[in-house]
């Protein structure tokens, strides 16, 4: 039995105080202690973490005016606050141990579009890919790039000051940013944008906190500025922090104070609005991937890409292009990165020309290619190959596998993670390839793996070394080499941070700017914060103070992590190996990952979060002396007993009463999972939760009951068989109010599905299908078995919509075959789902000794529903190891695709029939939306893929009354939008639990896409 873990530390009383006190003066925002919650926003995209004392979530800027004046009562003197967006930082940027001020949640509303001037105004919170759907029907977009910008924020970056792809022509954040509405910590509203110096002057004459900032800005900038342009680098990437450079426009008449809060990681004031610039959308893009027989190669060549008026140069080393192979990334660019014959590519530049005049974009595009067939005509410059690419949706494809380098990287194998630490810099493109040869011979001195990738035209370079931070030795390795890289970095006239940041790595910006320059940022820390209160611990402490900055040794996740057994850590690996990449926090309803966390907002409920609450729970556990491992081989063998009826009975009397245990709170976590599985291939470290949650519940429910319904659920494929016997009387009942009345409150079940009538049995009466035995199978020759088809039955499709299953029978048997039902057989995955996993491990092995006697036939096994199939493949692997054997059940288009040759082909034209594809087939077989293309385009019909998320059914799930609302609302978040002007009875759905759900919302019955083939065939 697990123990119950008290250990969560508490809040402050001060801040306890400060938050009741925050409440009674009108916030209208959520705040959040609890424990989980303060967990989730521990980490961020970087190694480091810190536990805050609560998180606040504001709805407006007149929240955060709330946030800063109740700040300012003499007995909150002492709390701190830091400023968060994404979450998606590197470098710990909003990492601190006080009161977050989480922007994301509520504050991202797009407020205003000037077509005319060509801005928008936005606030703090909205995402940049979020900014840019609304701007592309426009025709414009918000130009600067970065990797994350499914789910940074546009107050992250220019927090900041962020930057990425093609930011020689772009430039950074701070160069689009026109105005920033910001509140200090004092209370007062700040509103800055470019304006004539005596304008700024009139201003610093007020006797306010905002004249006193003005004053103190044009003071010190105006009587150091030959220093500070002659300390900053000629860079694109200038010296973030405050940017003392770009204050003053070059001939002094202009003063910008945005420039000052571009880049200070919210350690001035919380910035909720700002009014950006935006640029046309080029009229023409063209890409052109190169590839190299060394990532040095790419490096060298890249200077020729530059000299071609090149937009951008994205350089990839083969690290993460052979991570990219393993991905579900690579289905989408295959075919537009092939391989060579007889060559090893080792690296790739990717080569962008976009502008708004096609025929200067194709000369410079066919220009570059003509010195590359000379280059490879002469056998120089590594140039092994090349492919241009002119279609914008394979542009865009290219890139997203570029952007999902940062998190590939974090999959490599074995306990050694390639982490950031030092991962930006930034020198003058003429020396990058020689600094990179200085730095891989620092990291090759150390026998240290790595991933490089980049972008070259700039002169930056992404590296991440890979470090086991669980060891404490090789902790010590990443400080002294962030030392190394620091002092290497500064020999080449380059910066450390060139567009992540400096987070903890502040430490070393006084050998940047120099004691002089560093003096003047204290300065402006100072009358902007005199306190310290603001995001204490980044870019500097205020002059007249002298807190200490956070180092780059501080602590880290590997610090708590350590703490747990290594076999723990090994078995658990799923969780313990999320490197808080964030890209399960991806703002589109279209992506599948991760639908709870979409409607809820809540960080505790996405894949990152669940990890982080499993590590914490396997640490506590480890603290208590417990081992989860040895737990689960108990169980194996435990027998129920009066004495463990009589534990829990008391354990959870004691948790109704309100007694505190950690396990709850992971556990009310674990529940909001659809178990959709979409983060076991979106996410690019392949965080499992369904894996590692089913063996939480199963640890959970050794001390605590289970609710009914977890029991009702999972013997669905016990009773259902049996109800089918007598369809008619069973759905009578169902159908009555008072039993789905008595359902809801008793068992907490609502909407339940009616049995099939007629049903399978009853449609398929006579029919040799059912009629042949596996004896008869076995007695027919190998030639004559070729003509038959063993379809694979699942609980929901026979059940409960039989008629899909008896249409495949019959359209096997129009596409000339023999089909057979296999006997049912219970598949397990409602077991697994809520964690009865002894019982599933059982189940499983049953049928899969079935499935591989069946197998000995040599006879293709097919099954309908994409959930119960793919769990053959996967949770059956999981559970059973070898003991699972080799059989093969096949999804009816795999099948189907493989044998395509066999059927004959027409030709004739159709309106369209529009695919809704089940999240788990869509995200676990990529190229399966395509093979139903295909199979359509076969048989002369026209299939459209419609992009989609979760429908918010997934199995059992929309049926529980504690998700009704949340199932709703996801429901309406993506499938309800798509399904909205089409033809119902042109639309097709894979899954049962997805039809289930369009049926119930939108009242509509959509066919299965082989009902849809059987009328053509």
């Amino acid at each position: 039995m697990i123990p119950q873990l008290k250990q969560a530390p508490g809040v402050d009383s001060p801040v306890q105080e400060y938050l009741g006190a925050l409440k009674q003066a009108g916030f209208s925002g959520d705040i959040a202690t609890q424990y989980a919650d303060r967990l989730s926003m521990s980490t961020d995209n970087s190694i480091y973490q810190m536990l805050p004392q609560a998180i606040v979530f504001p709805r407006s800027t007149a929240d955060v005016l709330l946030i800063a004046r109740t700040g300012q009562q003499a007995s909150f003197s002492a709390i701190t606050f830091t400023p968060r967006g994404g979450g998606t930082g590197t470098n710990g940027q909003s990492l601190n141990d006080g009161i977050v001020v989480d922007m994301s949640r509520y504050m991202n509303r797009i407020l205003e579009l000037n077509l005319e001037q060509g801005w928008v105004r936005v606030e703090a919170g909205v995402v940049k890919d979020q900014l840019n759907q609304y701007l592309k029907p426009h025709g414009y977009f918000f130009s600067p790039e970065l990797s994350t910008s499914n789910r940074a924020t546009l107050g992250g970056m220019i927090n900041t000051d962020a930057s990425g792809q093609g930011s020689l022509v772009y430039g950074k954040t701070s160069d689009h940013v026109l105005g920033l509405r910001s509140v200090l910590l004092n209370g007062e509203l700040l509103d800055t944008y470019a304006m004539p110096v005596a304008v700024a002057e009139q201003l610093a004459s007020q006797q306010t906190a905002v004249g006193k900032v003005y004053q103190t800005v044009l003071e010190r900038c105006r009587q150091q500025r030959q220093l500070i342009i002659d300390k900053f680098p000629k860079l694109n990437r200038f010296l973030t922090g405050y940017d003392l450079r770009h204050v003053f426009s070059d001939d002094l008449q202009t003063f910008d104070l945005s420039r000052i809060l571009t880049g200070s990681e919210g350690s001035l004031a919380f910035i909720t609005e700002a009014r950006l610039n935006i640029t046309p959308l080029p009229a023409l893009r063209r890409l052109v991937n190169i590839k190299y027989d060394s990532f040095d190669s790419a490096l060298r060549n890249a200077p020729l890409m530059v000299e071609a008026n090149a937009l951008s140069v994205e350089t990839v080393d083969s690290k993460v292009f052979n991570l990219a192979r393993e991905d579900i990334v690579w289905e989408s660019v295959k075919n537009l990165i092939t391989d060579i014959p007889g060559k090893d590519m080792q690296g790739l530049n990717i080569v962008e020309f976009a502008g708004q005049d096609p025929e200067v974009i194709n000369r410079q595009a066919e220009f570059l290619c003509s010195r590359l067939d000379q280059l490879m005509e002469k056998g120089e410059a590594g140039v092994i190959g090349y492919q241009l690419c002119s279609d914008l949706a394979d542009i865009e494809r290219i890139y997203a596998m570029r952007k999902k380098a940062v998190g590939l990287l974090g999959n490599a194998k074995g306990l050694a993670k390639p982490i950031p630490f030092a991962e930006d810099t930034c020198v003058p493109p003429s020396h990058l390839a020689d600094y990179i040869s200085e730095f891989r011979a620092l990291l090759d001195s150390h026998n240290l793996a790595y991933g490089m990738f980049g972008h070259v035209d700039a002169g930056v370079l992404h590296v991440r070394p890979a470090l086991d931070m669980c060891d404490p030795q090789q902790e010590l390795l990443m400080k002294q080499l962030s030392d190394q890289i620091v002092a290497l970095t500064a020999k080449y006239g380059g910066l450390l941070w060139g567009e992540h940041g400096k987070g903890f790595r502040a430490e070393y910006s006084p050998d940047f700017f120099g004691p002089a320059l560093y003096d003047e940022l204290r300065r402006i820390k100072a009358v902007f914060d005199p306190d310290n209160r603001l995001n204490p611990g980044k870019i500097c402490s205020p002059m007249g103070r002298e807190d200490a900055l956070y180092k780059v040794d501080a602590v880290k996740r590997g610090t708590f992590d350590r703490r747990i057994p290594l076999a723990v850590r090994t078995s658990f690996k799923g969780a313990l190996e999320c490197n808080g990449n964030g890209l399960c926090f991806n703002f589109d309803a279209n992506s599948p990952m991760c639908p709870s966390m979409k409607i809820s907002a809540n960080r505790v409920h996405s894949p990152k979060g669940r990890a982080t609450l499993v590590r914490e729970w396997l640490r506590l556990l480890a603290e208590e002396g417990v081992d989860p491992l040895a737990l689960e081989t108990q169980l194996a063998e435990q027998r129920l007993s009066w004495r463990s009826v009589l534990d829990k009975t008391k354990n959870s009397l004691r948790q109704r009463q309100g007694e505190y245990d950690f396990s709850h709170e992971v556990k009310q976590s674990m529940a909001g999972c659809l178990a959709c599985k979409a983060c076991s291939t979106q996410c690019p470290i392949k965080i499992d939760v369904p894996a590692f949650r089913s063996r939480f519940l199963q640890l959970y429910h050794t001390r605590y009951f289970r609710p009914a319904r977890d029991y009702i659920v999972a013997s669905v494929e016990n009773y259902a068989p049996v109800m089918a016997k007598a369809p008619q009387v069973f759905n009578f009942f169902i159908r009555q109010s008072w039993v789905q009345m008595l359902g809801a409150k008793s068992i907490g079940m609502v909407n339940l599905p009616l049995l099939s009538s007629p049903t399978l049995k009853q449609q398929l009466q006579g029919h040799q299908a059912c009629t042949m035995t596996l004896e008869q199978l076995e007695a027919i020759d190998a030639a004559s078995k070729q003509q038959y088809v063993l379809v694979v039955q699942d609980p929901f499709t026979s059940y409960y919509d039989a008629k899909v299953v008896a249409d495949f029978i019959h359209l096997i048997e129009k596409l000339g075959l023999k089909p057979v039902l296999l006997p049912f057989s219970p598949n397990g995955k409602a077991q697994h789902i809520k964690g009865f996993l002894r019982q599933f491990a059982k189940t499983a092995q049953r049928t899969a000794d079935m499935l591989n006697r069946v197998a000995k036939l040599n006879i293709p096994m097919v099954g309908v529903d994409p959930a119960l199939v793919l769990c053959y493949r996967d949770e059956y692997s999981q559970i059973l190891g070898e003991k699972r054997g080799d059989f093969k059940v096949q999804l009816m288009h795999e099948w189907l695709n493989a044998n395509l040759a066999r059927f004959p082909a027409k030709s004739e034209a159709q309106s369209p029939w529009y695919l809704f594809s089940h999240c788990t087939e869509s995200t676990a077989l990529p190229a399966s939306g395509k093979q139903w293309e295909n199979l359509f385009s076969h048989f002369g019909a026209k299939l459209n893929n419609v992009s989609l998320g979760c429908c918010g059914m997934a199995g059992t799930y929309g049926h529980e009354a504690d998700n009704l609302n949340n199932s709703a609302g996801i429901y309406a978040l993506s499938w309800q939008k798509a399904l909205e002007g089409k033809d119902a009875s042109r639309c097709l759905a894979t899954g049962y639990s997805c039809r289930s759900q369009v049926k119930r919302f939108s009242h509509v019955v959509l066919k299965h896409p082989l009902q849809a083939l059987l009328e053509l065939v």
